[in-house]
């Protein structure tokens, strides 16, 4: 087992030094659900849900996530990301919504925390939009199902 990265021989939590790497292209893709009473999904679809374009302002809300991922999550290198795309689909059998963000970078490290942070904000701004005709919703089962790119090269889940 390889000593953990964020931590120095103090144990104090450090920014890992990237500064040797070369930059190469990187992408990652992560995907979550937003559970969600069938009721809401028509309200969403009909565009009648109280807070008006869900969809499109929670696809918003991930890309500017991503853009700010290293303001977020302690010790993330910033990145300069080429692309941040977010897509939410209306899925009747969960019910709910299935949230997919894919963002790319020619960096020395990879963006997987870029894409987990677009899904998770994204998730998080379908529930804010909505929460106030339904009280049940869960979001969940947020995860990076590929990335390419860099030293350990390309992984793709299951």
């Amino acid at each position: 087992m390889s000593p953990l990265t964020h931590i120095d021989e103090s144990g104090r939590a450090r920014m890992v030094d990237v500064s040797d790497k070369d930059p190469s292209t990187r992408a990652a893709t992560a995907t979550g659900v937003l559970t969600c009473k069938p009721e809401t999904l028509a309200r969403v679809r009909d565009g009648t849900a109280p807070k008006g374009a869900v969809i499109s302002t929670a696809e918003l809300a991930g890309v500017m996530a991503a853009k700010r991922t290293a303001d977020l999550i302690p010790l993330c290198h910033p990145l300069p990301l080429t692309k941040a795309e977010v897509r939410i689909e209306i899925d009747d059998r969960l019910p709910g919504f299935r949230v997919t963000a894919e963002v790319r970078t020619k960096a020395v490290t990879g963006v997987e925390m870029e894409a987990l942070t677009a899904v998770s904000v994204a998730c998080l701004t379908l529930f804010d939009m909505l929460k106030a005709i339904d009280r049940t919703m869960v979001i969940g089962g947020i995860e990076v199902v590929s990335k390419s790119g860099g030293k350990s090269g390309d992984w793709k889940a299951g």
